[in-house]
């Protein structure tokens, strides 16, 4: 059985990729920078099924191999397969019934292997509880998991605040692991806590460079000092801009699954390496009609600096915007506007560099008739915009974010960036993206 460190936890990575390639060119890469256990993720598993567990067991003899098969029931069978195939520890859902986690401990007993139970989903007011009835069982390791999708949202604070109350409860010699978010930063904090395992995922998985993230990883394990290596930051407005300003566009509209689209629209000026097109931050709405452009101009006073200005011009072809608005707003710092209907001026506009997008383009204004309202809910360019809502523009667009998701969206659109930024560093070393992507391996069947 593999013994306990009491001078510093074992670094493990967590391969939650669907192709076996991809997950053994990752795993040599983290090895290499001091990954010490290998985890087939659940996804790997469901991919490749136990291959997964005997390619890793043959190429890393020397590793800890963890399978994560969540396994809720049939808890014998599914222990001994892991086994059998080469696995070191295996991990089953903590909120399993009684039966299956005490099938699957004397499995792990008969075929000696370590016997983990994942704290995931089990409601809060009851994981204390029943990690203490899983130890009583026998079970050898509590891992405090918060899942991927509740990541997006909380982060890996989330799962330290989960760990260092079971570290309180659980008898010493009962393995505690960590895994939901964890970073180098968040790995230091795991380490004052004593956890015995710090598992890492996309933070390793998704990076263009495995060996170097798991090297700084290392680091902060043994420095228990933090080594900034995450793109994900906390709940704060400051934060979430800073966030949605490092991703695209199409970024986020693959994050919320292909919508959130503003149509029609058009920017004033394309973006250059020198002047970026971007722009991120709370709506502050305007209700227009058209060719009135005095609820737009108005709205600048109201905006703080680094709002967008949404204007619902009821897709009027006279102008409600132009360039002595624009240099108003440039003073003021107001990060972009957006405009279904029309702007003019657009050749000042565009040597200013200010962001701005509209349906039509004209050299014909409007007259300010004072009707209209700011700071309601509207609907621009096909899309529901509140106040607060998070507005992001670049060169392919406009996106609205519900306030309610920013931060969830923000995460999640660095999600997207970070497995875009794997897929890249693969092509660049001479894969094709049909490769990368494996098409024609998950092309649906017919």
């Amino acid at each position: 059985m593999i013994r306990k460190r009491e001078d510093e936890p074992y670094l493990q990575i967590a391969l939650d990729v669907i192709n076996l390639h991809r997950a053994l060119q990752i795993a040599e890469e983290a090895v290499e920078g001091g990954v010490e256990w290998i985890e087939a993720g659940t996804p790997l598993i469901k991919s490749e099924g136990m291959n997964a567990i005997r390619a890793l067991h043959k190429k890393f003899p020397k590793s800890t191999i963890v399978a994560d098969m969540k396994t809720v029931d049939g808890g014998s069978i599914e222990i001994e397969i892991a086994a059998k195939s080469g696995a070191d520890v295996v991990l089953m859902l903590g909120g399993s019934d009684d039966a299956s986690v005490t099938e699957a401990i004397e499995a792990a007993r008969k075929y000696g292997v370590q016997l983990g139970c994942d704290t995931i989903d089990i409601p809060p007011e009851r994981l204390i509880e029943r990690a203490l009835e899983l130890e009583e069982m026998g079970a050898d390791m509590i891992v405090s998991h918060v899942g991927i999708d509740q990541q997006t949202i909380y982060g890996g604070e989330k799962t330290l605040e989960v760990a260092r109350k079971l570290k309180k409860k659980l008898k010493p010699t009962t393995w505690l692991a960590i895994a939901g978010g964890i970073n180098s930063e968040t790995a230091a904090k795991a380490k004052e806590l004593g956890v015995d395992v710090i598992i890492v995922g996309g933070a390793l998985y998704k990076s263009e460079q495995p060996k170097e993230t798991a090297q700084k990883i290392k680091q902060a394990i043994i420095s228990a000092q933090p080594v900034n290596t995450d793109l994900y930051k906390k709940y704060d407005e400051a934060h979430i801009r800073d966030a949605l300003m490092k991703v695209s566009c199409p970024n986020i509209s693959d994050a919320m699954h292909r919508s959130g689209e503003m149509q029609g629209l058009k920017p004033v000026w394309i973006g250059t390496e020198d002047h970026p097109l971007k722009f991120a931050g709370p709506a502050v709405t305007v209700r227009a009609y058209n060719g009135d452009w005095s609820k737009p101009v108005e709205a600048i006073e109201e905006a703080n600096k680094g709002d967008v200005i949404v204007i619902d011009a009821c897709e009027g072809k006279d102008a409600v915007w132009g360039e002595l608005a624009s240099w108003s707003s440039k003073v003021k710092g107001i990060a972009g506007v957006v405009i279904d209907g029309a702007a003019r001026d657009i050749d000042d506009i565009r040597k200013m560099k200010f962001p701005l997008f509209a349906r039509h383009f004209t050299p014909t204004a409007g007259e300010p008739r004072g009707l209209g309202e700011i700071n309601v809910s509207i609907e621009c360019a096909g899309m529901q915009v509140d106040p607060g809502d998070w507005i992001v523009g670049d060169d392919s667009g406009v996106v609205v974010i519900p306030k309610a998701r920013a931060q969830e969206m923000a995460n999640r659109a660095i999600d997207v960036l970070e497995k875009e930024n794997r897929f890249r560093e693969e092509i660049k070393r001479g894969s094709t993206l049909s490769e990368v992507m494996y098409l024609k391996k998950w092309e649906k069947q017919k």
